[in-house]
């Protein structure tokens, strides 16, 4: 069964943008992944409590025929390859993925949580997920992307950075 996923990507540590380019091409390269749609590239200014150096982030949207705990353990192996250290929640990162929407499923494990719980409260995510996804509706809060973007409560800087188009499994 082929499944729609909305991943984010971030990195903040060393070449931001190479380390985003070259996590969305080791994720599409593998079998089973096919890249969809890809945004603008954001730099973004970090969420949260932690002072630490801008991110660059952006959304990619694939198929695959993998399960949810399955394309989690992908991206989880391929942040581990970059040497991903989860030394503090919300930190620096070399990349972080994250899973945003899996189909329209609403899921909650110890390890999962789909979607995203704090999408909808952040500009550097629903910026760049409204450029390729405007439409989506979240199927628990049952509003679409540009609806959540335009009710949006975070003065978060973002800013497209770069305007690279991915395009998929070429």
């Amino acid at each position: 069964m082929q499944h729609t996923v909305f991943i984010s990507i971030g990195s903040n540590i060393g070449d931001r943008l190479k380390n985003c380019k070259k996590a969305i091409e080791n994720l599409v390269n593998r079998k089973r992944i096919k890249l969809i749609k890809a945004s603008s590239f954001y730099e973004t200014e970090p969420w949260g409590e932690i002072a630490q150096d801008w991110f660059i982030n952006y959304v990619v949207q694939i198929e695959t025929t993998f399960d949810a705990k399955a394309v989690l353990n992908l991206l989880q192996s391929i942040e581990n390859g970059f040497g991903k250290k989860r030394i503090k929640k919300g930190g620096p990162r070399i990349i972080d993925f994250d899973i945003l929407f899996f189909d329209e499923e609403v899921i909650g494990t110890e390890n999962l949580n789909v979607p995203h719980p704090l999408l909808h409260k952040r500009r550097f995510v629903l910026m760049p997920l409204n450029e390729i996804a405007s439409n989506f509706v979240h199927p628990v809060l049952k509003r679409s992307v540009a609806n959540l973007l335009k009710g949006l409560d975070d003065s978060k800087k973002v800013a497209r950075y770069y305007n690279l188009k991915l395009t998929g499994n070429e």
